[in-house]
């Protein structure tokens, strides 16, 4: 990505719309799309934050389309650079034209993520902000959209610097004191009480307590962006297409009394408290010898193996104990997995239905009772002793900003740690600024290519 650059691209998705928007920017935006602009010195002159109607074309003769642009002067733009926006009709072949006169223009195509790491390049945003612009575009849900807002607002920036900023005092007054080791504290006679003189414990601690935070809503976070696997399972007949129609409020999987009806998984999108699922009707799980049910067992046992929770049915009403051997073994099966698993006793509303077993769920499909304990059961599985976020807590769902949090953390337990064991000054410096190191990363004020290609890589072309 050359910063000296200027780049277009497209960005909202190739399709027919009403409208269609293309992003240019870079040094010279202005004058280089005049060029192509039925009114040149309008366009050249025109004041920042201002939308200026045309045509863009070749010459009068050959006219591209009637278009709006949107002019940004540098820094007041998104990407800190000159800039504009190009609101045209959307039409594909409309889209295609615009792009080819661009690059006539002296525009080249933008990369994925350049317009916002240019953002990052030019102080208009730090790398979690970044991250979150990435996030709010990939939400599928209200939830994960409204948290990842809280991340764009800068709370995590906020955060992360109000911890590295207490660290890089103490390490002001450290770095002082080994640069000039003859200068003793006053009314210091031992090297511990010292060392602490220097470095409050109860400072250190507050940042581990805040650091903490962080890094335990990070799985919350990344159910809320990235969603869940969730595999029905059982034998046939045990009530899974009944549970998946449950779950969508629709009829969408067939239901029938006859064995192996779901021959093989289907898949359905839904959200749940705020988490988007992935949710999987399977085969029902039995032995035989038919190649097409067979086969449709087989796949469903590698959507099983790569759940993230798996929700397993037994019909309560069926008494034959060869079955109960069966569920038996698939279970144990299951729990070699080391996967959640929920375990579900179905058909409660039948009156040959069996009490339920220790350690499984009632569940009465027709009804509905025992549905919504089912779903809290599933959510604490997935969340696995972690609690829901609310709309206002500060959540993170980086992976990256999850393992620097865990570095900067590790280095602040082993700095608590050597001076508990009265270690040297300049030992528990180094990992004081390790931990200040790996902070600095989270925000972009330490980087480099590889980090910043690794972040904004992911990014859509056009942002």
């Amino acid at each position: 990505m050359m910063q000296d650059d200027r780049i277009a691209a497209l960005a909202t998705p190739l399709g027919e719309s009403a409208l269609a928007v293309i992003r240019t920017s870079g040094e010279g935006t202005l004058q280089a799309l005049s060029r192509g602009f039925s009114r040149p010195g309008t366009l050249q002159e025109a004041p920042g934050n201002t939308i200026i109607y045309g045509w863009l074309q070749y010459d009068e003769s050959r006219r591209v389309d009637e278009v709006t642009v949107a002019v940004f002067r540098a820094p007041r733009s998104y990407t800190g650079e000159e800039s504009a926006e190009i609101y045209c009709h959307g039409s594909i072949p409309g889209i295609q034209k615009i792009m080819e006169l661009l690059f006539t223009l002296g525009f080249r195509q933008a990369e994925p993520g350049e317009f916002s790491l240019r953002a990052f390049i030019n102080g208009k945003m730090d790398l979690t902000r970044a991250e979150a612009v990435h996030e709010i575009v990939r939400s599928q849900s209200r939830k994960a959209q409204s948290l990842a807002l809280n991340r764009l607002s800068g709370r995590v920036f906020e955060e992360i610097d109000r911890v590295k900023s207490r660290l890089v005092d103490i390490m002001a007054a450290v770095s002082v004191q080994l640069d000039y080791p003859d200068d003793e504290l006053p009314g210091e006679d031992d090297d511990s009480g010292y060392v602490r003189s220097l470095i409050p414990m109860d400072t250190v601690q507050d940042a581990v307590s805040g650091l903490e935070r962080l890094v335990s809503s990070y799985r919350s976070g990344r159910l809320y962006q990235q969603g869940a696997r969730v595999a029905l399972a059982g034998q046939t007949n045990a009530g899974k297409s009944s549970m998946f129609n449950l779950f969508l409020k629709e009829d969408r999987s067939i239901v029938s009394n006859i064995h192996g009806t779901t021959r093989d998984y289907i898949q359905a999108p839904v959200v749940l408290d705020g988490i988007p699922l992935s949710l999987y009707d399977t085969a029902g799980l039995r032995e035989v010898d038919e190649i097409i049910e067979k086969e449709g067992i087989r796949r469903s046992g590698q959507v099983i193996e790569n759940s993230s929770v798996i929700l397993y049915l037994v019909d309560g009403t069926n008494s034959d104990k060869s079955a109960h051997a069966f569920d038996e073994k698939q279970l144990e099966r299951i729990g070699e997995l080391n996967l959640p698993c929920v375990k579900i006793w179905t058909k409660t509303d039948l009156p040959q239905c069996a009490p339920a077993p220790k350690g499984f769920l009632p569940l009465s499909m027709i009804s509905g009772e025992g549905f919504d304990r089912v779903q809290q059961a599933m959510m604490e599985a997935l969340l696995q002793g972690e609690r829901l976020a609310g709309d206002g807590d500060l959540v993170i769902d980086s992976l990256r900003q999850k393992q620097l949090i865990d570095d900067a953390l590790d280095g602040l337990q082993q700095a608590l740690t050597s001076m508990e064991g009265d270690q040297p000054l300049d030992i528990i410096a180094m990992d004081l600024q390790r931990s200040i190191r790996s902070l600095g990363e989270i925000t972009g004020e330490v980087s480099s290519e590889d980090i910043l290609d690794r972040v904004f890589s992911g990014f859509c072309v056009g942002k």
